[in-house]
């Protein structure tokens, strides 16, 4: 299992340039299309349980993820082509049988988002992030949203330096926290909320 650790900011389109200006690493374009599943009565996202397929320029990966104990999410991920044979490999990697059962009903498509991710490698205090630049639309019934935000992710090293790192990003670029996931976002605007 991997533990995913990111720090998300709400941003707007020119603060996105800014950013990319500042840290002129080499950056990575990703094309992304989620789709966000669940079950008919919510059962996983009501377990804080966000199960995913995604292209990602043009490639699907599957990937679950689920709350652990202290900060961060546990991760799991796959190439596969369709949601419910990733499942059962997701839980071969080690994500939670219980997702199984969960799923035996199946799943069924509840929201998205559609974006351009950049991303580049920063070294900072020892630590090895990810700095990710995203824009486009997140979806959930006939509802969209804008999408912009700013992504710094732990890769390797000490968590504290990525929350320097972050916090130190937001200070110079005014940049708001953003606590919502991309998933919970996009499930409020399926849920008209």
């Amino acid at each position: 299992m991997g533990i995913e650790f990111e720090l998300k900011f709400s941003a707007a389109p020119e603060q996105l340039e800014q950013i990319a200006a500042a840290y002129p690493v080499v950056y990575r374009t990703i094309k992304m299309e989620t789709t966000y599943f669940d079950t008919q009565g919510f059962m996983l996202s009501d377990r804080h349980i966000t199960l995913r397929r995604r292209m990602e320029n043009g490639a699907s990966v599957c990937t679950v993820k689920t709350p652990v104990s202290g900060f961060g999410r546990g991760e799991w991920e796959c190439r596969c082509d369709d949601i419910e044979t990733g499942i059962l490999k997701l839980c071969e990697l080690g994500a939670p049988r219980e997702i199984l059962f969960l799923t035996g009903e199946g799943v069924h498509p509840v929201c998205g988002a559609k974006f351009t991710r950049r991303a580049g490698d920063i070294s900072y205090d020892g630590a090895q992030l990810e700095l990710a630049l995203d824009r486009g639309t997140l979806m959930g019934g006939s509802r969209e949203n804008e999408l912009c935000e700013v992504e710094v992710e732990l890769k390797s090293g000490d968590m504290n330096a990525a929350v320097a790192f972050g916090t130190a990003l937001a200070e110079r670029f005014g940049l708001q926290a953003q606590k919502k996931s991309k998933f919970r976002r996009a499930l409020a605007l399926a849920r008209g909320e």
